[in-house]
Formats: C-alpha cells, sequence, structure tokens
C-alpha cells in the first residue's frame, strides 16, 4: 500500500511539474475597444519615431515557428519609396485614414478606411498616406520583418 500511495505521488508531482511548464495557447482578439485605439495602451506598445512621422505598433499574434503575426498600427503621415521588395506577405485592413500605393508600373490603388489590401513581399512602388490605423497579418517565409 505504501508503495502504491508513492507512486500516486510521485505522479502527481511528476503531472504538477509538467503542467506548471505547459502554457495555454489562446486565439489572439481585438476587440472593439482596442479597435477604437485602446490597444495602443498596451504595456507590449511599441512606439517609434522615424523623423516627423511617429508609429505605434502592437503585436498580438506571433506564431511559434515566428513565420506568422499579426496586430494593429498607427501612423501619421508618410510617403516612402520601396524600391527594394517589400519582403512581406502582408495583408492590412485599414480601421481609420488609408493609403495610396503606386505600384512600379505606375499602376495606382487607393485603400481607404473600411477597405483591406493585400501586399505581396515582391511589391514595389510607393507607399503614401496622410495617416492611417490598420490591423495587419504578415506571413515571413524566414521570420524577417516581424
Amino acid at each position: 500500500m505504501k508503495r502504491v500511495l508513492a507512486i500516486v505521488a510521485a505522479l502527481a508531482a511528476a503531472s504538477l511539474a509538467v503542467s506548471a511548464h505547459h502554457e495555454t495557447i489562446v486565439p489572439a482578439k481585438i476587440s472593439k475597444e482596442d479597435m477604437s485605439g485602446k490597444i495602443f495602451e498596451r504595456p507590449e506598445m511599441i512606439e517609434t519615431t522615424h523623423g516627423s512621422n511617429t508609429t505605434l505598433d502592437v503585436t498580438t499574434l506571433l506564431s511559434s515557428d515566428k513565420k506568422f503575426a499579426s496586430g494593429m498600427y498607427r501612423s501619421g503621415k508618410v510617403r516612402s519609396e520601396i524600391k527594394e521588395p517589400y519582403g512581406v506577405d502582408e495583408f492590412m485592413y485599414f480601421i481609420e485614414g488609408g493609403v495610396t500605393l503606386t505600384s512600379s508600373d505606375g499602376s495606382i490603388q487607393v485603400i481607404g478606411a473600411g477597405e483591406a489590401v493585400t501586399i505581396p513581399k515582391e511589391w514595389t512602388g510607393i507607399w503614401d498616406t496622410e495617416g492611417y490605423t490598420k490591423i495587419w497579418v504578415i506571413y515571413s517565409e524566414d521570420g524577417s520583418g516581424l
């Protein structure tokens, strides 16, 4: 009987040790409150200044293989010429503001609030905006750019 109790106690201790190292995986939700701007109050928000423009970025999910991520991003006025390929496949849904994308061949796409666009990693062109807030989803084969 003592041996059975010892085995049960050892199994219980092992189970607790395993569960202490096991993290529960949950879906990454962006709530209506988050979309209204509350998400940028999170402690993990990254604020970056490029010249006169400040951006706010929150990653809500980074996949375990570190090739897929999603989150929200806010930027002010920017005009940027993308001469080298964009580098990641990115889906963007614009909550506020928008962007004008002029591809290398001169074709123009205007994406406004309530619209979405997916930019392939090979894209080059001009990114022009007066400012925006977007939900982003990025896939990067080698994990760079996340």
